[in-house]
């Protein structure tokens, strides 16, 4: 089976606190049956640029440390995932640094990033982020970013972005995907996607990773591995056969659902989903053939 995981933030983790137990480690991922772990270069705590692009920096190297020392492969394209064998693959988790300079998104494509996450929580020169307000569009620059990083295979992701830029994407004929969102009609966090958009995101060839937080799966926080189970049922409902997967959030979450706290845990999280009465056909999409399916989508090769 083919196991991918879109969002994990280890690499802002061992950049900024390097003594810090990792949720997420070559081990872990082979415990698990991870093939792709996502590795999010994340903008991280501070909103100012040349903060931004310490940070990056500090995880790119981060990145060819673990390299070196899980001896994993780093992927460039998800369908190169060799079932039996597990890898990593870069993301983007905020656009800031763009900054005006679409040229960057193509040294992001030639390092292996595939997709990038517009916004984080600061408001930025691409768009805004749900935590600030529902209603702002996409700046003009954000349009043209978002063209470019489909003329370039990486996809756009929604996940922290606006209600309104999340809407101004499906106008513009784009496949976005949410790395690693929710269900808002099951816990209500500004972060969360509701039934319409998971209906349009879905309708437009798009894909969710259900992310693991307990605070973006339940109102009181309290969760386990049927509230995951929940959400993903839920998105199913909504017409996400072929759509949905997993973007669990490790290492980025101070909290994780009861039974589910690393990697090593996905195969607890496949057999409930298999007592909720998912089929192998729909679970072995879930876990990771629908994200290849996807890439097809957005990128043909």
């Amino acid at each position: 089976m083919i196991l991918i995981d879109t969002h994990a933030d280890t690499l802002h983790r061992r950049a900024v606190r390097p003594g810090d137990e990792n949720d997420v480690t070559a081990d872990r991922l082979r415990r698990g049956g991870v093939t792709v772990q996502t590795m999010a270069l994340f903008v991280g705590g501070s909103p100012v640029l040349s903060d931004i692009a310490r940070t990056f920096d500090l995880m790119w190297q981060a990145g060819e440390k673990m390299k070196r020392e899980s001896g994993l492969a780093f992927l460039t394209d998800y369908r190169d995932a060799a079932e039996g064998e597990s890898a990593f693959l870069y993301s983007v988790e905020g656009c800031d640094l763009l900054n005006g300079d679409l040229a960057l998104l193509s040294d992001w494509r030639e390092r292996g990033v595939r997709m990038a996450a517009l916004t984080w929580n600061y408001p930025n020169c691409v768009g805004t982020p749900a935590k600030v307000d529902a209603d702002t569009p996409l700046t003009p620059f954000g349009r043209e970013a978002a063209r470019e990083m489909a003329r370039l295979g990486i996809a756009p992701d929604t996940s922290h972005l606006n209600r309104r830029g999340f809407y101004d994407l499906l106008e513009m004929g784009l496949k976005p995907l949410a790395s690693h969102s929710c269900c808002a009609a099951l816990c209500g966090h500004c972060r969360n996607l509701t039934d319409d958009q998971l209906k349009a995101l879905f309708q437009a060839g798009g894909y969710v990773g259900v992310n693991f937080y307990p605070y973006f799966l339940s109102e009181n926080g309290k969760a386990d591995l049927d509230t995951v189970c929940d959400h993903v049922l839920r998105m199913l409902d909504m017409g996400g056969e072929g759509k949905i997967g997993f973007g669990s959030d490790f290492d980025g979450i101070e909290c994780k659902p009861q039974g589910l706290s690393g990697p090593q845990d996905f195969p607890a999280l496949l057999d409930a989903l298999r007592r909720r009465g998912v089929t192998e056909p729909l679970l072995r999409g879930i876990a990771g053939e629908n994200l290849l399916r996807y890439y097809d989508r957005i990128d043909p090769r």
